[in-house]
């Protein structure tokens, strides 16, 4: 199947590793020329350069935090001042801190609003002038399944996940005239660096071994095992594609079932 990817332009946040390395290398294996951050130059450099060796794509990598306005719009720019566009945007950033209601703090809350829902507003407003002015763009925003399913452990993610999820329709209906599709993409249980992090904090928070966290969260997949950051990537890959043409405003589910709501 070609996705009409090629030469197509990416940028995707937070990509040094897990879910957005992930999603930029499987649009570089499409032929999209992909712009990638982190807050570590030689992290973000380091990962370029893996998928530049195993794509031979063009890769740009850009030092930025994404929990600041000033870095998102550089980042955008740089991806427009290289290629002279922006066909997809991909937001993405690290997890807020997983704690309950009773342990977190007002700074936990601020901190938690730039990282997660300021950074998509910031990298949003950035992309989408240029995306308006070619009649045609992609968004494509990582949430959670808290999302859809709060958990009071994560109750920072859960608020503001849901959050994104309302921004995100409001997108695809205000710029939907303009072909600029609008969708939110959330990642179950998927082994990366992120699920380790939440893994040891859960086992010190509850006093057991890391390996009955695991065991627990397999046992809530009906597939029964976690998901691969691969498969996740090909979801995102899809909808960025020229195959998803009539798909905006919707929440795609990449868990193997875990999510249990209907809707």
């Amino acid at each position: 199947m070609d996705l009409g990817l090629k030469n197509k332009v990416a940028v995707v946040a937070a990509a040094s590793q897990g879910l957005g390395k992930a999603v930029a290398l499987e649009l570089a294996q499409e032929g999209t020329r992909v712009a990638i951050c982190s807050r570590s130059q030689e992290r973000i450099d380091a990962a370029a350069a893996d998928i530049r060796q195993q794509t031979g794509a063009e890769v740009l990598a850009v030092e930025a935090d994404v929990s600041k306005e000033a870095d998102c719009n550089r980042f955008v720019q740089a991806a427009i001042d290289k290629w002279g566009t922006v066909d997809i945007l991909v937001t993405n950033s690290g997890g807020p801190p997983a704690k309950d209601f009773d342990a977190l703090t007002i700074e936990d809350w601020r901190t938690g609003i730039d990282n997660t829902l300021m950074n998509v507003v910031y990298l949003c407003r950035a992309a989408i002038p240029k995306m308006k002015k070619q009649k045609s763009g992609r968004i494509l925003m990582v949430t959670s399944t808290t999302a859809k399913q709060p958990l009071h452990d994560l109750l920072l993610s859960s608020a503001l996940r849901a959050g994104l999820t309302g921004l995100a329709k409001s997108l695809s209906n205000q710029y939907g005239p303009c072909n600029i599709l609008v969708n939110t993409i959330i990642p179950g249980h998927t082994k990366t660096e992120r699920l380790q992090e939440l893994e040891d904090v859960l086992s010190e928070k509850r006093g057991v071994p890391g390996e009955e966290i695991v065991k627990g969260w397999t046992a809530e997949v009906p597939t029964g095992r976690l998901g691969e950051p691969k498969e996740f990537a090909a979801a995102v890959t899809f909808l960025a594609s020229e195959r998803a043409s009539f798909i905006t405003g919707a929440s795609l589910q990449v868990d193997g079932g875990r999510i249990k709501n209907i809707f």
